[in-house]
Parts: structure tokens; sequence; C-alpha cells
């Protein structure tokens, strides 16, 4: 009678999270409706190849920068794993609206979310955009592995009409239906903690959301310089753009060479920006710094050594290296 009561209570919670298993669902099924059915992402040499998305997440992620660096240091593995990862965001989104295997698709569903909240919870231009679908993803996931699926579910017609499958024993923990764990109280109540303690943590990490100054890092561009080196002709730099909207890139304008006295001495204005030689941008990652038709633009997550002819020009002492974006910004590093 016991075990009947708990079943009924599970079907009962299946029930009530339909909404949200549908909406989770086409979330993650949605991505790969975008990128195959209405338009194809996976192309490397296209526009909107979902590859350069993924390296946008690199100069802030949390954890998991080292396996994004690799990849998007090495396109045939870059392409593999983005086809692998779409397929997998099918499958997980269309057995979560059908309500099939839910609960084995809700360990999916928490960890495609914790990976979108590790790579991109930092990024957002006028919300915390991609940290609430991480957090929220994480949780609903959690959810959804602790109701199942009821009504309205294929998981349910299998139990309903006792298909020798939902007969096993791990269906319970695959499927839907009664879940076999003799106290569930401190189990949610424990993760419950473990999911709130890593909102508060990752919104403080990416946001300063929890204490001190808020900062969002996907407002204002940002250019890293280093590596910077010259012979008697030449000007090596590595440019790498950490900052800013992941939408658009930063369009430099300018690249001008000080001396000690913050005269310039050696300048590159717009329109040699928008014509800057090819083969003088050596790029690490799939995102390409490239000229542009006004200046050269800079992607986020782009990293590229620069090299620059000096002319008559001859590097000293406290020598500096400006940088001039569109929107008004400049970064300087001192020439060693």
């Amino acid at each position: 009678m016991k075990h009947h009561s708990e079943g009924s209570a599970h079907n009962l919670a299946g029930l009530f999270t339909l909404p949200l298993r549908w909406v989770i669902g086409w979330t993650y099924f949605s991505a790969f409706w975008r990128r195959l059915v209405l338009d194809n992402k996976l192309i490397p040499e296209e526009a909107g190849y979902i590859g350069e998305k993924f390296n946008h997440f690199l100069p802030n992620a949390l954890g998991i920068k080292p396996v994004i660096e690799y990849l998007v240091s090495n396109p045939d593995a870059l392409q593999v794993s983005m086809v692998a990862f779409t397929i997998v965001e099918a499958i997980v989104g269309l057995f979560i609206i059908l309500g099939l295997f839910t609960r084995l698709m809700s360990v999916g569903v928490f960890f495609l979310a914790m990976g979108i909240l590790l790579g991109s919870g930092w990024l957002g231009t006028t919300c915390l955009d991609e940290w609430q679908i991480g957090v929220l993803g994480v949780s609903s996931g959690f959810v959804l592995f602790l109701t199942g699926s009821g009504a309205y579910s294929l998981d349910n017609y299998l139990m309903k009409h006792q298909y020798p499958v939902a007969q096993k024993k791990w269906f319970s923990f695959l499927g839907s239906g009664h879940l076999p764990v003799k106290n569930l109280r401190p189990v949610v109540l424990v993760m419950s903690i473990l999911i709130f303690g890593l909102t508060l943590f990752t919104n403080q990490y990416f946001h300063g959301g929890v204490f001190g100054t808020l900062h969002n890092k996907s407002v204002k561009p940002k250019v890293e310089i280093s590596n910077i080196q010259h012979n008697d002709s030449q000007l090596t730099f590595q440019l790498f753009r950490v900052e800013g909207a992941d939408v658009y890139g930063s369009f430099l304008i300018g690249i001008e060479v000080l001396d000690g006295n913050n005269k310039v001495v050696k300048s590159i204005d717009q329109k040699e920006l928008s014509e800057f030689p090819a083969d003088r941008i050596s790029n690490h990652y799939v995102a390409k710094i490239k000229a542009g038709k006004h200046s050269l633009i800079l992607p986020l997550g782009a990293k590229a050594d620069l090299t620059v002819d000096l002319g008559d020009v001859r590097i000293e002492e406290n020598y500096t290296l400006k940088l001039t974006d569109i929107s008004g910004a400049e970064w300087m590093a001192t020439i060693d």
C-alpha cells in the first residue's frame, strides 16, 4: 500500500512538471533544430559556425578552459565535438519532451547545463543570460530526475501497458515511476544545498552578484597585449580579446608606437588596418582576427600574433605600444 502510494505521488509529481519538461526539452532540442534544420551552423567555413561561438567561451570559462582551448586550437577535433554535442542535445531534448527514459535524460540535462554554466556563465550583455540558463538547467535537471514523467509520457505508456522494459528494476532509475530510494529527504536536501551553493558561487565568481562590486565582462571590449618582440625592421606582438560582447568584434582603428615622451613615432591608421595583410596575422584559434571593411576585427576569444613593419623606427627604452578601439577604448603595453 505504501509503495502504491509513493508510486502515485511520483506519477502526480511527474504530471505537475509537464510544462517544465516540455520547455526544457525544447531548449535543448531547438539547438539541433537551429543548427541543422533552420540553418546549417556546423560547417567550419560558413558564417555562424557554432565552433566560433564555442571559442567565445574561452577567455573566462571556469574549470573547463583547458578543454575549450584544446578544441578551438584543433579545428578537426572541434568539429567532431560540435557535431557530437549537437546530437546529444537533440536526443536529450527530444526524449525529455516525449518523456522517454526521463531520469536518464535528466542527467543529460544536468550536465549539459553544467557545461553551459561553466563555459559561458560570464556572458550576457544586457542581463546575466548564460549564467541564468546554466543554473536553471542544472536545477531543472535534478527536479526532473526526482519526479520522472507522469501522464502524457512514453515512460508512463510503457509502465501502464506493462512492457517488459518497464518491468526491469533499473527502469525506475532511468525511466519514471517510483524512485526506489529508502529516504529521499536527505538526498534532496544535500543536492539542493549543493546546487544553491553552486548558484551563489558562480554568481559571485562571474558577476560579483552576491557581495562587492557588480561587474559584467560582456559590456566593454578588452584586449590583452603580450609577447612583444622587435628587431631592426619589425615589431611582433600577441593580441587576445578577453572581454566584451560575443555577438560582434572589437574594431581596432589604430596601432601606435610611442617613445619615452609619449610622442607617436609609428602609426597605422584605420584605413591601413582595414587592409592589414593576412600573412602578417597568425591566428591561434577558430575565431580569427582579420581585416574588415573599416578596421581590424577582433572577435571575442580570438588570439593572434601580429607583425608590423617599423620602417626607419628603432625601438628604444620606455617605448610603448598603443591600440585604439572604435569605441574609444585604448590598451597599452611597454615594449621591452
